[in-house]
């Protein structure tokens, strides 16, 4: 009986290590149609759908740490969380233990207006003002203008307050990523529509996982390699900007 008890007891053991949540962390400025924040938790979105799927296909369930963009990196240091997603390599500031997908998405950082100006904009022949911008957000191409003195940040909590701000003309320009501008003028009419007037930079961005024993780290990063292979990522992306 006791050997019995035993094997029982070690079997749901087993059933609850291999029951381990996957712990995605989000900063919560994200917002559509990267993911979609309600009561500080995500309920949709692309990033949302694609982590979701990636635990389903891994065998574990999913579970959402939303940060503040400034603690996001440190929990991943701590152990806190084990996977990030839409993240580079050089947005680190220090190489870490981690292992690396792919190459998931490609996304520029474009320079917004509320009209298509007549001439082409160059960010640094722009008289000095104020331009939109994420609170903790790094901008590489605009940073020596604001070091300078040049161009102004004025920080937004996230993306969406940022095109809103714009739209309301609290300044002339702002930056925001491709599928946010997208997703912001999905609800506009086309003649007031923001308009993309420079491509400030394009960067490809992934996933990485801590190189720890008890995170999975290499069924993940198949199971992200299978998911862009067979288009599933593309195909959330188009669920809700409509192109990949």
């Amino acid at each position: 009986m006791r050997l019995a008890l035993g094997a029982l007891l070690l079997i749901s053991l087993n059933s609850a290590a291999t029951e381990a949540p996957l712990r995605f962390v989000m900063p919560d400025s994200w917002a559509m149609p990267m993911v979609q924040l309600e009561r500080g938790r995500p309920t949709q979105g692309i990033l949302h759908d694609v982590m979701v799927s990636l635990a389903t296909q891994v065998g574990v369930p999913a579970e959402f740490h939303v940060l503040p963009r400034a603690r996001v990196q440190g929990a991943m240091e701590h152990g806190e969380v084990d996977v990030r997603c839409y993240a580079a390599q050089s947005w680190l500031p220090n190489p870490g233990d981690y292992l690396w997908s792919i190459p998931l998405w490609t996304q520029p950082d474009v320079l917004i207006s509320r009209k298509q100006p007549e001439i082409a904009v160059t960010p640094a022949n722009l008289p000095r003002q104020t331009i939109g911008t994420v609170l903790g957000y790094s901008y590489p191409a605009l940073q020596p203008l604001f070091d300078a003195g040049r161009l102004i940040r004025e920080d937004a909590r996230n993306q969406d307050q940022v095109l809103e701000k714009l739209l309301a003309g609290r300044y002339r320009y702002a930056v925001s990523n491709q599928w946010t501008l997208d997703w912001f003028n999905q609800r506009l009419l086309p003649d007031g529509q923001l308009q993309g007037v420079a491509v400030l930079q394009e960067q490809s961005v992934g996933c990485y996982v801590r190189n720890d024993p008890k995170v999975p780290a290499q069924r993940i990063l198949r199971t992200l390699l299978r998911m862009k292979m067979s288009g599933e990522i593309d195909d959330i992306i188009r669920l809700y900007v409509g192109k990949p």
